[in-house]
């Protein structure tokens, strides 16, 4: 099995899902469960997670079976795997048996890269499952999601999702699903926020769009409402320390750049430079500083610094109001 499995082989003798993000190395698993078991409605699946899969254990379940059924074997956390069973794994990797797809999940960390890299030069079929820790990499997921579905979504409906819903991919699969099946056509701004402006409410970007615009009043209605339906409190904090950080990157840009050049360079998409020009109409560099300090103090009050977390989160959001008005 040295030579490489195609991407696309599903029923390769080994499949290596590595990363730490649980949606997609489950879906690495189902696909596989689904092709195998297309190929024959009767495969037999095992999932072991790592205790389970003692010295001796994958050599029972991967021995030739009298009916030659065809079998999926799946080992969760391989890393986790104790020294005596990676010697098991590794001799299986040799002489694979036909009929059977072993399918290890890997967290892909220094913790047993010997049996990653036994893996690999075994010539195993790859899929990434890296954890999205960050914003574009989920506006990424989201895009390829209505992409994979046939649909197609504006970037300003994309970010709405991810704003209204937040960084939890499961949910981000299943609200892309699910206005797929309700909406026709392409999917915009509004139709997002039709369907999840309550969870879109219940986030601190709202409550940041109104502040870093100077609107106090809206900014705070917004904030109490977050807070009755249980908007995690350093959420709110971070949105609004997003915000303001954002008109900062753009205020210290150079005047007359590209759009194109200034996303790349600031790691925004091309609308939200749009947006975030409008945004900062009224700002000083000085407002950017005193509304960062707010927001700081604000997010200590709310990780236990304070007896009233909510009322050091009002203060902040009227004070970065108040930064976005030094000009007028």
């Amino acid at each position: 099995m040295a030579r490489k499995s195609s991407p696309d082989d599903l029923l390769a003798p080994l499949t290596l899902a590595v990363g730490q993000e649980d949606l997609l190395l489950d879906r690495a698993v189902r696909e596989v469960i689904v092709a195998a078991r297309a190929a024959d409605a009767d495969t037999d699946v095992r999932d072991l997670a790592p205790g389970a899969l003692q010295p001796g254990t994958l050599a029972e379940l991967t021995s030739p079976s009298l009916f030659a059924e065809r079998k999926v074997v799946i080992v969760r956390d391989a890393h986790d795997l104790g020294a005596d069973t990676i010697k098991d794994v590794k001799a299986y990797l040799d002489s694979p048996a036909e009929e059977i797809t072993l399918v290890l999940l890997h967290a892909g960390g220094a913790k047993g890269k010997a049996l990653l890299d036994a893996a690999r030069k075994a010539g195993a079929r790859e899929v990434a499952c890296p954890k999205m820790t960050k914003p574009a990499d989920r506006l990424a997921f989201v895009r390829n999601e209505f992409r994979t579905l046939g649909r197609s979504a504006t970037p300003e409906a994309t970010q709405t999702l991810v704003d209204a819903i937040g960084s939890d991919l499961r949910e981000l699969a299943s609200a892309a699903t699910q206005l797929v099946a309700d909406v026709e056509g392409t999917i915009d701004e509004a139709v997002v926020a039709r369907y999840y402006t309550g969870r879109a409410e219940a986030t601190g970007f709202e409550v940041a769009d109104f502040a870093v615009t100077g609107r106090t009043a809206e900014a705070l209605e917004r904030l109490r409402w977050a807070l009755s339906v249980g908007q995690p409190l350093p959420g709110i904090t971070f949105a609004l320390a997003s915000g303001v950080r954002a008109i900062g990157k753009l205020a210290s840009a150079p005047r007359g750049a590209n759009p194109g050049q200034l996303a790349r360079d600031l790691g925004m998409p091309p609308w939200k430079i749009d947006r975030v020009r409008q945004q900062m109409r009224g700002w000083t560099g000085d407002g950017v500083s005193a509304a960062l300090r707010a927001v700081a103090e604000a997010d200590a009050a709310v990780k236990g610094g304070s007896a009233d977390p909510a009322y050091a989160l009002e203060k902040a959001v009227g004070a970065v109001a108040r930064a976005a008005r030094a000009r007028s």
